[in-house]
């Protein structure tokens, strides 16, 4: 195995990332989008998800390919970022077509970043417009850290951010993840402290840390706050291998190893901890069975990889209620 050209999601030939953020609002969002629409999955394990469309993922239901998938801050606010991420791909043609009606479907999921040192006091809900915007900057190129989703998200101790990674398998296939990571857990014990995800790491791309102070995973961040909060950490996994909608879902589902290796803890009552799966279909598996436990695999580490990335390349702003891994 060995990370693609970018290091990005976008190594996945057809997808492409758009970011928008505000950084007076400390808040931002980013689209997956594809050359062509692509099958997709979800998988749910955080106890606080805030979610549009999800159950269309489901391997029974009728739609078998969508349009684009958004990550947004904002809570229930941000949900109405996929709407303009829905009405900018009406105005090209794409979606579903049910008789004379088209309908892009934009699944979505947010995170919990109301209370992050943001001016949260708008007029009226921005996060439409910064669907939008995130759509019309989709590019192979594009920038992780305080970005996008994740541009006002925090772990336990430091600030988060957005974080992608890639692998080419043994067997050709290429497999990645993009992540938003706003964790009530932590993915490092502190500044400049060794990523949990540190074993995965390739070609020292978050610092290349092995050596700091021990750490006992159990006694890590586990005391809940005397004030309740919000979490969340959303995610994309992707392949360009051809998979089914259960094979795509199996996928999103064991991604999660991933999330879980990277932060501690994760999947908590208080996070809405949640993987989206996307599918190129450009490649047809050889061995369904061996092929498919190792994109899963290979997802999970990538997804690992990435929320290390998120937290090393996050950069200090204004008014941040956290610092950054390398402040």
């Amino acid at each position: 195995m060995r990370p693609g050209k970018r290091n990005l999601i976008t190594d996945i030939k057809g997808l492409y990332i758009g970011n928008s953020e505000d950084h007076s609002i400390k808040t931002g969002v980013t689209v997956l989008t594809g050359d062509r629409p692509f099958v997709a999955g979800v998988s749910v394990m955080g106890g606080a998800p805030g979610t549009r469309e999800t159950d269309l993922l489901a391997p029974d239901k009728m739609i078998q390919e969508i349009d684009a998938l958004v990550l947004s801050g904002g809570s229930a606010f941000g949900l109405d970022s996929a709407s303009g991420v829905a009405d900018e791909l009406a105005k090209t043609g794409r979606g579903y077509k049910a008789g004379d009606a088209n309908i892009p479907i934009v699944p979505a999921a947010i995170l919990f970043d109301l209370l992050n040192g943001g001016n949260k006091n708008w007029s009226s809900n921005p996060y439409k417009n910064l669907g939008k915007q995130a759509l019309l900057n989709k590019s192979e190129d594009f920038n992780i850290g305080s970005y996008g989703a994740g541009t006002g998200a925090t772990t336990a101790n430091l600030k988060g951010g957005l974080g992608s990674a890639s692998l080419i398998l043994d067997n050709g296939i290429t497999v990645a993840a993009i992540v938003a990571v706003n964790s009530f857990g932590a993915v490092s014990n502190g500044k400049r402290e060794p990523f949990y995800a540190s074993a995965f790491e390739f070609d020292n791309e978050f610092g290349g840390i092995k050596t700091g102070s021990q750490y006992n995973p159990t006694e890590v961040h586990i005391k809940v706050p005397s004030k309740k909060l919000q979490n969340t950490t959303i995610a994309i996994v992707a392949t360009d291998a051809k998979l089914t909608k259960s094979q795509a879902t199996r996928m999103a589902t064991v991604s999660h190893d991933g999330m879980a290796r990277a932060i501690i803890p994760s999947h908590t009552p208080i996070d809405g901890d949640l993987i989206f799966s996307a599918s190129t279909g450009d490649k047809n598996l050889s061995n369904s069975i061996e092929d498919e436990l190792l994109i899963g695999h290979g997802a999970s580490i990538c997804l690992a990889r990435s929320i290390a990335r998120a937290i090393y390349t996050a950069t200090a702003k204004a008014k941040d209620i956290k610092p950054t891994f390398n402040d």
